[in-house]
């Protein structure tokens, strides 16, 4: 069996690599993709078509395969490259339009999307709604033309920079069951009643919770049919995923900072990579690292295949999210005292190892926790009863 990529993956690989070090330059040490935000960055990768590398040709994408998107999350990762102000646009509210979104709505937003115009921000999480999002309870009530919108979202990545919410909101509080009551609304931060603060993090990152006061939306607002939006949330996730799945190429980027600080760095006199349990602690992590790539290159052949890989995405996710932990904490006992150095000048590696290990910590509630994770896979993937 194959595992590598076709020569057309291949040049494409590298065509991404040449610009990524013309863009950057050499001295460019960016944190982690979702910190680095630049629309000027983003509209240089608008102007090369890549916003839109696994879009079809019919909504203006390159209508690439799921195997080329992932070539490309994975060189964005790899170089650390500022994908903020569009990776929620580009693999989450995009992909969702172009399936469940209205006539109106795909011009309206995904020309937009792939000239690098809109930012969005994913209101999902609210105070009594983080792993379990079917809790949600933002409401979105029927009032003439428009629908009245109250509520609060916690956690909410780049909401002080968004143009657009893409967010969840209850619009029927009747429902039998929780997560048959919930629209998805895309919803301009414009709008009068929505006050965004900001929240500061151990890991020196903002994020933001947003309050909604009596904010009313027209009746456009709504992505697909009314209390399908569960549905539509499940789908936006998955897709997520493929770029998700390269953010091991981000892990790797780490993993060979350490190996090589190990090959060069004396500690009682000899080498650190001579030590055996440092050895062992980082052929392990080589042998995570290869396992989260297939991980990745199997949830993009699956889509690429048509399917939904609800279990496999889970999968891909708990797997990253805690090969990062183990990561984190591999280079920081090797760094020993160094390691929680901030950035200066006596910071091995600018300082990241310290941000990387808070940072980690997160990895294994954001996007889902992994305990929920890992009872979507029982239920999806091996057919177990519901809890």
């Amino acid at each position: 069996m194959d595992f590598g990529f076709t020569p057309e993956e291949e040049a494409f690989r590298q065509e991404i690599r040449e610009f990524l070090r013309q863009e950057l330059g050499p001295e460019h040490k960016g944190r982690t993709p979702l910190e680095l935000f630049s629309r000027e960055f983003t509209k240089k990768l608008a102007a090369k078509g890549w916003l839109g590398v696994g879009w079809p040709t019919e909504y203006g994408g390159l209508g690439r395969p799921y195997t080329q998107q992932l070539v490309y999350s994975e060189e964005m990762m790899q170089s650390r490259a500022p994908c903020g102000a569009h990776i929620l646009a580009q693999n989450m509210a995009g992909p969702a339009l172009f399936r469940v979104g209205s006539e109106e709505q795909k011009k309206e937003f995904l020309t937009r999307i792939l000239r690098g115009e809109l930012v969005f921000c994913l209101g999902y999480t609210e105070p009594d709604a983080g792993s379990d999002l079917a809790n949600c309870q933002t409401t979105a009530l029927l009032d003439g033309d428009e629908y009245v919108v109250n509520g609060q979202k916690l956690f909410t990545s780049f909401a002080g920079q968004a143009d657009y919410a893409w967010m969840t909101v209850r619009t029927d509080p009747d429902a039998p069951k929780k997560h048959r009551g919930i629209s998805m609304f895309i919803v301009d931060m414009k709008t009068p009643g929505i006050t965004v603060g900001e929240l500061d993090t151990m890991w020196d990152y903002s994020l933001y919770e947003v309050f909604f006061d009596n904010v009313r939306v027209p009746k456009s607002a709504v992505v697909g049919e009314l209390n399908q939006g569960w549905h539509y949330l499940t789908v936006a996730l998955d897709h997520e995923r493929v770029f998700m799945g390269g953010v091991v190429a981000l892990h790797r980027h780490l993993f060979e900072d350490i190996v090589q600080y190990a090959k060069t760095t004396y500690r009682n006199g000899k080498l650190i990579s001579e030590d055996p349990i440092i050895r062992q602690r980082l052929a392990q992590l080589a042998i995570d690292l290869e396992i989260g790539r297939l991980f990745a290159y199997r949830v993009a052949w699956l889509l690429g295949k048509g399917t939904i890989p609800f279990a496999e995405a889970s999968m891909t996710k708990i797997f990253t999210s805690e090969l990062e932990r183990r990561l984190a904490n591999t280079a920081m006992q090797i760094l020993g005292l160094y390691g929680p150095l901030d950035k200066g000048a006596r910071a091995p590696l600018d300082g990241y190892v310290g941000w990387e290990y808070k940072f980690s910590l997160m990895q294994a509630v954001g996007g889902g926790s992994n305990e929920i994770e890992r009872i979507l896979i029982a239920i999806a993937g091996l057919g177990l009863p519901r809890p």
